[in-house]
Order: structure tokens, then C-alpha cells, then sequence
């Protein structure tokens, strides 16, 4: 896997700065066991996101933090380093959304983005979809989460 960087910056980002088969990453972000508890607090009330005592007698013998959470990382990661900036066109949707290893505090995550397909419009030719294939790692470089990100982008040179 040979990672590779963007010759632009994330606000001068277009479309055909996507290359198929380029590998980014980004991060890392840490987790705490504080982060944990106010996520699953505020959006996801189940007693092995919020209280780290009763997590212990769940099947993850303690503290996990929401997929949710995990997600919503992801997405911060996503946006800051990896989106297109003023060219972004928002999207409709995710793919394949999977949360596959408990994220725990202490973990330190990763996003590791393919661009897997750089698809133009057929009825708008001044944009396309961007097929992102993401991974979430943690600090063993165990994928904790996956997911197939798209994205509706402009072109730079069919505006």
C-alpha cells in the first residue's frame, strides 16, 4: 500500500484531483473514555457507551464507544482533510456502512480513504460521483469500521 498526498489544497479541490486507486490517511484522532460517555449520553443511551462499571458485565467487558461516534469521526476526518472544500456538492450517502471492531477509550483512530471511482455525470457535465472506500483503523492498524462514502463534485475545468 503506497499512500499518496494531494498537489492541492482542500478548498482547491476538484473533481479530477481524484485519482482511482490513490490511498490517503488521516489522523490520528484519540478517544477517551469522557468522549465515549457524552457521545453515547446524548445519541446512543446503551449501558456499554455509558457507564463504564455496567459495561464491564456486557458481552465487551467494558467501555466501547457507539459505531455512531465512530461514524461521526469518520466524518470529522473526512471533511477536514479529504473533501473537496468550495467544489463539494454534498452527497447521497453512504454504502455498505460496517462497524467491525469495538473502538475502546484509549484508541487512536485513523481514516484511510481509496478513492475507488471517479464517476462523471451523465445528465450534469460539470460534476460527478466520487466513490470513496473508507476504513477506520486504530492504533494495531486493526480496521475498525468501513464504509463506501459518495460524493457529488465539481469538476475544475467544466464549471
Amino acid at each position: 500500500m503506497t499512500k499518496t498526498t494531494f498537489t492541492t489544497s482542500r478548498e482547491d479541490r476538484y473533481l479530477e484531483d481524484y485519482v482511482e486507486g490513490d490511498i490517503h490517511e488521516f489522523g490520528p484522532i484519540p478517544i477517551t473514555e469522557t468522549d465515549i460517555m457524552e457521545f453515547g449520553r446524548k445519541f446512543d443511551p446503551q449501558v456499554f457507551h455509558t457507564d463504564p462499571v455496567r459495561a464491564k458485565e456486557t458481552v465487551y467487558g467494558g467501555l466501547i464507544a457507539s459505531g455512531w461516534h465512530t461514524s461521526s469521526l469518520f466524518m470529522r476526518l473526512f471533511v477536514e482533510n479529504y473533501l473537496a472544500g468550495k467544489a463539494s456538492l454534498g452527497s447521497p450517502g453512504v454504502d455498505e456502512l460496517r462497524w467491525l471492531q469495538p473502538v475502546r477509550p484509549g484508541d487512536s483512530l485513523t481514516l484511510r480513504v481509496t478513492v475507488h471511482k471517479v464517476k462523471p455525470s451523465t445528465s450534469k457535465p460539470d460534476r460527478g460521483v466520487l466513490f470513496s472506500y473508507c476504513e477506520m483503523v486504530n492504533q494495531e492498524n486493526e480496521v475498525v469500521s468501513t464504509m463506501m462514502a459518495l460524493n457529488l463534485i465539481q469538476y475544475r475545468d467544466r464549471r
